[in-house]
């Protein structure tokens, strides 16, 4: 084995892993994309959209597979239920992504330095990391394996990962054992994020989503919703909370003017992000 003698070797190999881990990341959601529009690919096709070896596509395909988001049969890869994959962090990620930063820039308004705050597994929550070390020192607390390895190395903020049992379909551990460790700890806020929200009632599919983040949402002093407009007026299986139980909600400014007024009527506060188009 070659000896390194050049102490810049080990972080010229770790900035490169890093890079091909990223660009990894980017190319399997390219290809959950491209698959979730179509409804099924031929994976020889995904080797002439993408510029990768068909090796590497039967690679990314059966990461996609063991996370429950398509089915491979005979070199066809077929989406699975809507349901699933709508839950899913790699199809999460991609939607609304200019609203979700907005949304959470305004929510780092609330963060105070000190404080232990509980972030859950939503993409939307996630667009909160690359603000936190601007109100360090910190606590941060997440069920989300996504934003564990994002805070990773952060100045000034304590990461408490919740373990139990993981979920390959959302990146995240939930469950009763998350359940107790949530429950052992009292937090000053709590930044929850849902997929749906009608009739006053803030929903999500996933039973197991809905007992893991009501568990943060009832040990913490405060609680915050992030919302884009995209999450009204939808339906999902599983009642979480009324959005007057949340003492803050932040939405973007593409939700209609007459929904804000209406919760605003029902003495919900409401917080509008704008993004920096509508602000100038």
């Amino acid at each position: 084995m070659k000896e390194k003698t050049n102490p810049g070797e080990d972080l010229l190999e770790e900035l490169t892993s890093d890079s091909r881990q990223t660009r990894q990341v980017a190319r399997r959601r390219m290809i959950a994309e491209a698959v979730m529009n179509e409804g099924s690919m031929r994976i020889e096709d995904l080797t002439d959209r993408f510029g990768i070896s068909l090796m590497t596509a039967h690679r990314d395909v059966d990461e996609l597979v063991s996370r429950g988001l398509f089915r491979k049969t005979r070199g066809i890869v077929t989406a699975a239920a809507t349901n699933l994959i709508e839950s899913s962090d790699v199809y999460r990620s991609n939607r609304q992504a200019a609203e979700k930063k907005v949304i959470a820039a305004a929510a780092m308004e609330f963060v105070e330095p000190g404080q232990a705050i509980f972030f859950d597994d939503s993409t939307t929550v996630l667009q909160m990391v690359p603000h936190l070390t601007s109100k360090a020192p910190v606590t941060a607390i997440t069920n989300s394996l996504t934003l564990m390895n994002a805070l990773t190395g952060a100045h000034d903020v304590t990461l408490l990962a919740l373990g139990g049992q993981y979920y390959n379909w959302c990146n995240a551990f939930m469950g009763r054992m998350t359940i107790n460790e949530i429950k052992a700890l009292r937090a000053d806020i709590a930044f929850i994020s849902m997929s749906a929200i009608s009739d006053g009632v803030v929903l999500h599919q996933s039973p197991e989503t809905i007992d893991t983040k009501r568990a943060m949402f009832d040990c913490s002093v405060k609680r915050i919703l992030l919302a884009d407009h995209t999450k009204f007026e939808r339906r999902a299986l599983h009642s979480f909370a009324a959005l007057k139980e949340f003492d803050v909600v932040i939405v973007d400014d593409k939700l209609p003017a007459e929904q804000v007024d209406r919760m605003r009527a029902k003495n919900i506060d409401v917080v509008v992000a704008r993004s920096a188009t509508a602000r100038s």
